[in-house]
């Protein structure tokens, strides 16, 4: 098997003002066909193969892979630069028509109509301020996405998909020479594209100052709170620390949240309760503590509930126990990603793009590994409730 992974440095963060969701978009486009693949062959073509394939976007990158038979290595790096290359020659009204109507579907089923699907939407916009390139959502806004043209999407492909903004990472049952040459062969022809615009600076100034909550009264089962931090880029010791106090705090039945929360006070639910870092590498990224009440528990009781366990990583020391078990939950995870020839391929892409380097993929589970009891006390004295943001939904009306 072959695994091949093309990673183009153009997300979210990248749309200016108007623009938003044009590369998710994209990630819909770029399989609709190209100069010289028909509507819906590039699939066709590579699950004949007995291959499988797919393209995720996110704020910082989109991404397109591949995983198939080694003999049809050629076969999907051909479809990869045709789609490169070749895409505005033949993205045509009709399409265009089309896919802005399964995206519009997209986030009619994934945030508008599920129970607190548009928390992430949310969340994005009370953490960073407008016009931080983290503010807005990879969704976008269905006003952008009908107001463009098909000339402005046309343009938008031609600043941001070319060879010299694009790592291609191949991992399998192949050798070096092989890929080098193909790569050559295939994309060696393509136009580098001159003065590609940088995304906005995610700089800012420092903390928050002051906290920031938002009630939502909707269509939910049940009362449920989000707490959120904006903490340390993706990728630094900080924010592995982060990592590590996230694991501690609400991965699994062990953790602190359902220890106390679920097990003990019985005020949140088991199934929907746990805290997350969203891997942002260019801003600092947020810590996300969520939990959801049980049956007859207020969500004042809840949010207080959840804001001292937060608070006690701070005042009470993670044990010995806590620690190993929080770093074999990230080891084990780590290696199960780098047991596949797809997960190994986005890992080498990944810290090639944002880093440079595709050899810093090596520090990061070290760096996971590292983290002390000690760095957890210090990240969690960041986490102050002067800096926080609060996000609740409610469920409508007395009898919900």
């Amino acid at each position: 098997m072959v695994a091949v992974n093309l990673w183009y440095d153009v997300g979210s963060r990248h749309e200016p003002a108007g623009q938003t969701g044009f590369a998710h978009l994209f990630e819909h486009l770029m399989f609709e066909g190209s100069q010289n693949v028909a509507k819906t062959e590039h699939m066709r073509y590579v699950q004949g193969a007995g291959g499988s394939l797919n393209a995720t976007t996110n704020p910082d990158r989109t991404n397109y892979f591949e995983t198939l038979p080694a003999e049809h290595l050629e076969l999907a790096l051909w479809l990869e630069a045709d789609r490169m290359g070749g895409l505005v020659p033949a993205l045509t009204q009709e399409t265009l028509d089309n896919q802005r109507e399964v995206v519009k579907n997209e986030r009619r089923q994934r945030y508008d109509n599920v129970p607190y699907g548009d928390a992430w939407l949310r969340m994005l916009e009370l953490l960073y301020p407008a016009g931080h390139p983290y503010h807005h959502a990879t969704i976008g806004s269905m006003e952008d996405l009908n107001a463009a043209g098909l000339e402005t999407f046309q343009a938008f492909h031609a600043k941001y998909y070319a060879p010299n903004n694009a790592v291609l990472t191949v991992a399998g049952d192949v050798t070096p020479g092989e890929v080098f040459a193909l790569a050559e062969k295939y994309f060696g022809a393509i136009e580098t594209v001159a003065n590609i615009p940088a995304a906005p600076s995610g700089h800012l100034p420092g903390p928050a100052t002051s906290p920031v909550s938002e009630t939502v009264t909707g269509t939910v089962p049940a009362p449920r709170v989000y707490l959120a931090h904006r903490t340390h880029p993706f990728g630094t010791a900080g924010y592995d620390a982060i990592t590590v106090l996230a694991t501690v705090l609400g991965s699994g039945r062990g953790s602190r949240l359902y220890q106390r929360l679920a097990d003990g006070a019985r005020i949140a639910q088991p199934d929907y309760i746990g805290s997350y870092g969203v891997d942002l590498a260019h801003a600092p990224a947020p810590l996300i503590i969520t939990a959801t009440a049980k049956d007859g528990v207020d969500i004042a009781t809840l949010t207080e509930g959840v804001a001292e366990v937060v608070a006690s990583m701070a005042t009470e020391p993670v044990t010995e126990a806590e620690l190993e078990r929080a770093k074999a939950l990230l080891t084990t995870a780590w290696w199960r990603q780098m047991s596949t020839v797809a997960g190994r391929a986005d890992t080498l892409s990944r810290y090639t793009t944002q880093f440079g380097d595709p050899a810093s993929a090596a520090y990061r589970l070290p760096q996971w590994q590292s983290v002390t009891s000690e760095d957890i006390a210090d990240a969690a004295r960041t986490l102050n409730p002067e800096s926080r943001v609060t996000l609740t939904y409610l469920p409508e009306g007395p009898e919900a």
